[in-house]
């Protein structure tokens, strides 16, 4: 499968909130995808980022990765947010033999964030408990960086000890870093479909970034490569995935209620509310199980419903689930410097890699190259705050 292919999904799940009529909430990289008054915007993912470093920061080690997690989309600026201290945050890793090999959704090791509630000056405490391969191998805590006067003041970054490995962490509010004219995509793709006039994107001077001005409630860990070989494993590759889960007060125990992994999958390509919420609840290891036929179904269809071909949906369907981010550590990171034989992205995401333009062009042959939005942007409406040059990299709160 060719790049052609893969990207032509990842646009088409995009797509699918106007062509399927989907809610306007439900939109790319799970921004407020299935929120509701028992699920806040707090257990709310965003985006995943996973990437080396040293491809951030050419000064950084060579072994360390940087795994970025963002929730509660739309955080308004100069306004104090919370981590749910009824929540765990967590990110999933499978070590992985060869780039080009199914995942399995299976977890090696998992660092699990913890948050009490908030003190009098808006920090929080909170607790890193780190597994592998189901067995607890340490802990630490830290805190969390509040919102100051000064939103650019530096920020808390915990150094924590965990066996013999350092794991940095910060946990605070930061800039969303997504980048879309969320609004035109909508119109443009009403007229491709036939259901409103045939629109262009908007030149630069005039298109408008959805996520502007917006903040985040970020964790960011840096994390050595050897850490997640443990012991004798040369692992190269690592699959990747992060979820929430919050507690039942009722029986103390855990459910999961956010999973997420590569932008525009499962709010993507999944229309029915129940379906997603099931998506959400399951590890990566069930999407291909019996049980969950009936989602796969629901995303074939909407892969034809979009022209695609029976055959063609099913290499796509292949490309992307079990639905994790893989990461190639021996090369260079960015969503879309390398495929496997599948066609699957195996480089990871940087911050300001362009998930939306580079899937426009393959998707249309080039005929459209960009929404003519960008990180740094290019018209008055768009534009975010420069990425900050060392750990944790998101640029300051807004």
């Amino acid at each position: 499968m060719n790049k052609k292919i893969w990207f032509g999904l990842g646009f088409s799940a995009i797509a699918i909130a106007t062509v399927m009529s989907v809610p306007k909430n439900v939109v790319a990289s799970d921004h407020d995808d299935g929120e509701t008054s028992t699920k806040g915007r707090n257990v709310n993912l965003t985006d995943l980022y996973v990437f080396r470093e040293k491809d951030q920061n050419s000064g950084a080690k060579d072994d360390d990765l940087v795994f970025i997690m963002n929730t509660n989309p739309r955080s308004v600026a100069r306004q104090q947010y919370y981590f749910s201290n009824n929540a765990k945050y967590e990110f999933h890793v499978s070590r992985v033999a060869n780039k080009d090999n199914i995942p399995t959704g299976k977890e090696n090791v998992a660092l699990e964030f913890e948050f009490s509630k908030p003190e009098a000056n808006g920090q929080q405490e909170f607790r890193l408990t780190v597994e592998a391969n189901e067995h607890k191998i340490g802990f630490a805590k830290g805190i969390t960086t509040p919102l100051s006067k000064d939103p650019r003041s530096a920020p808390k970054v915990n150094d924590l000890k965990i066996g013999n490995s350092k794991i940095s962490v910060f946990a605070g509010l930061r800039e969303d870093p997504f980048f879309f004219d969320v609004e035109q995509f909508f119109r443009v793709r009403a007229g491709a479909a036939g259901i409103g006039p045939a629109v262009g994107f908007r030149p630069a001077n005039q298109a408008i970034d959805f996520t502007k001005g917006y903040n985040v409630n970020a964790i960011v860990v840096r994390i050595p490569r050897s850490f997640l070989q443990q012991g004798n494993s040369k692992a190269t590759v690592f699959d990747v995935w992060e979820t929430i889960s919050t507690r039942n007060p009722r029986t103390g125990e855990y459910n999961q209620v956010e999973r997420l992994a590569r932008p525009a999958i499962n709010e993507g390509l999944i229309v029915t509310n129940s379906f997603l919420n099931a998506f959400n609840s399951i590890p990566p290891n069930k999407d291909l199980s019996d049980a969950a036929a009936p989602v796969r179904a629901e995303a074939k269809n909407t892969l034809l419903a979009l022209g695609n071909s029976s055959e063609r949906a099913d290499i796509l369907l292949g490309a992307f689930l079990p639905d994790v981010m893989r990461i190639d550590t021996t090369i260079p990171s960015g969503y879309v410097n390398a495929v496997n034989g599948k066609g699957s992205p195996i480089a990871g995401r940087m911050l300001k890699d362009d998930v939306i333009d580079q899937t426009l062009s393959v998707l249309t042959n080039g005929a459209v190259k960009s929404d003519n939005v960008s990180y740094d942007g290019n018209g008055p409406s768009q534009g975010h705050q420069p990425l900050v040059p060392q750990f944790p990299y998101l640029a300051f709160p807004n």
